[in-house]
């Protein structure tokens, strides 16, 4: 099992490695973004779970797969574009790894079950790993891109958005968000949002 992973893992990357939008990292190295996108997430992920099964560490670096290829803007800039996009997203990704995961002779049973954690199957009812992913998405988003995100919106966005993604998040997953270094002026804003 443990060869199969490496090898679906190397694959998930080498697909990361094609993403033309580049992240700058701290000390001033240009990566493609859904590499350090998906390093942020199993960063998070041993955090939040480090026993974590190989299907969920599959499906939470896969989490992304190949989004640069559909922009936002290729659906309308409404709300409904919006969750028309996210679903196609989701789909699309859940199938792509899927296919890593076929060509790594992974079993049907674990292929289907990372096509459902990237889906989110399960999520509303409670389902652990699904849960998981979802926290640990959560948090990459407050870490990663939260501070970029305010400068875009104004504030009662920011803090709606703030509320929805708390409540998305198990209290494992509200203990890590805690912890994590903000700004003095991101950790007003959650305040705010938690206050509310």
């Amino acid at each position: 099992m443990a060869e199969q992973y490496q090898k679906a893992r190397a694959k998930i990357y080498e697909a990361h490695s094609e993403d033309p939008n580049k992240h700058k990292t701290n000390d001033g190295e240009e990566v493609p973004y859904e590499t350090h996108y998906a390093e942020q997430m199993e960063g998070y992920l041993d955090k939040r779970a480090p026993d974590a099964s190989e299907i969920l560490k599959l499906a939470v670096c896969g989490q992304h797969f190949r989004r640069w290829e559909v922009p936002r803007d290729s659906y309308p800039m409404t709300r409904i574009g919006y969750h028309t996009w996210r679903t196609h997203l989701k789909k699309r990704q859940a199938q792509l790894v899927s296919q890593i995961l076929d060509e790594c002779r992974y079993e049907m049973k674990d292929i289907n079950r990372c096509i459902s954690l990237i889906e989110k199957e399960g999520l509303k009812q409670g389902e652990d790993e699904v849960q998981i992913l979802e926290d640990v998405a959560c948090l990459v988003f407050l870490d990663d891109q939260f501070e970029q995100f305010k400068d875009k919106h104004d504030e009662e966005k920011i803090v709606n958005i703030l509320k929805k993604t708390w409540v998305k998040m198990s209290k494992q997953g509200q203990d890590l968000a805690l912890q994590i270094p903000m700004t003095e002026e991101c950790k007003a804003l959650v305040q705010k949002a938690l206050a509310a």
